[in-house]
């Protein structure tokens, strides 16, 4: 495998505005592109938005998604790719022919669809089915998986995509800077972005506290780590629907390192070079090859019974 350029994006996305949200899709791309880039990676749900599809009817749901591969918006994606020769990689929903709604992640490059993914663990809205697949496939040589958000806090879901050959997981997400059960989270006051040209310093603060980048290093850089593999993080910067999202789009190395990461609140992008040496020479590449499935297949494999609610972070 060569080296391979890969950008990770961040944005303040329109709720349901496709069409300006493929507008900054497609001008950072170019500027990524003009940069020298391969590959750019957008957060989940980039084409639609994400937070507002919780108080959406299903009827209103179908309105919104769209067919893959012949929907308006992958053909789209698609053009801006080819006109760039770069490869996209971006979030929406997704219907079939049935109607069955789903959270999709899409890879796209000047020839067309290159891999879809379904989220395994979606929440954000009732009528969203679950998807019943992993998902690995080639890009520029390199072997390629895909988990949106929630899927990635199941640690099985990432040594799955490992084990399936990964050695770079796209990680799409919305998250952070919303309550839950752990100490320190919760939201950011939306009034700390309004007045961010005015006082960067309270926001940065509360985006890099334990209501966002805090807990996001508790676990991500572990992800690469354990596994070996290099993660690209992209997670939108801004307000999503009435919740405000802190970026933090990165890449993490098989060491666990940051290579590159979005300090801006604007929309923007950061770019690294992956090289393949990394992997072979990782802690997680020896910890897979040193594995005894013997001792724990029976044990993984098994179901679990909990009488806890789900909280999804």
């Amino acid at each position: 495998m060569n080296p391979i350029k890969i950008s990770t994006a961040q944005f303040e996305n329109k709720s349901g505005d496709k069409n300006y949200n493929l507008q900054v899709i497609e001008r950072l791309t170019e500027k990524a592109a003009s940069e020298g880039s391969q590959v750019i990676v957008f957060h989940e749900c980039s084409v639609t938005g994400y937070t507002f599809a919780r108080k959406l009817l299903k009827k209103q749901m179908l309105d919104l998604a769209e067919p893959i591969p012949n929907g308006e918006s992958t053909l789209r994606l698609i053009e801006i790719a080819d006109k760039y020769n770069m490869a996209i990689l971006a979030g929406l929903f997704e219907k079939d022919e049935n109607d069955n709604l789903y959270k999709a992640y899409i890879c796209v490059d000047k020839n067309g669809l290159v891999a879809k993914y379904r989220k395994l663990h979606p929440f954000i809205n009732p009528h969203l089915l679950p998807g019943d697949s992993y998902c690995v496939f080639d890009l520029l040589d390199w072997k390629c998986g895909i988990l949106i958000c929630y899927d990635n806090n199941i640690i099985e879901n990432v040594r799955a995509t490992r084990l399936l050959g990964a050695d770079i997981i796209f990680m799409p997400h919305v998250t952070m800077c919303t309550p839950s059960t752990r100490p320190g989270a919760g939201f950011v006051d939306p009034k700390l972005w309004k007045n961010r040209k005015n006082d960067p310093t309270s926001l940065r603060l509360e985006f890099d506290g334990m209501k966002g980048r805090s807990w996001l290093m508790k676990w991500l850089p572990a992800r690469a780590y354990d596994n070996g593999i290099y993660a690209v993080f992209a997670n939108p910067i801004g307000m999503d629907d009435d919740q405000l999202k802190n970026g933090c789009s990165m890449i993490v190395d098989p060491f666990g390192d940051i290579l590159a990461e979005c300090r801006s609140f604007d929309d923007s992008f950061v770019t690294a070079t992956l090289t393949p040496e990394k992997l072979e020479q990782s802690g997680g590449h020896r910890y897979i090859q040193a594995r005894r499935p013997e001792l724990y297949r029976d044990i993984i494999g098994q179901p679990h019974e909990s009488n806890q609610k789900v909280i999804w972070l």
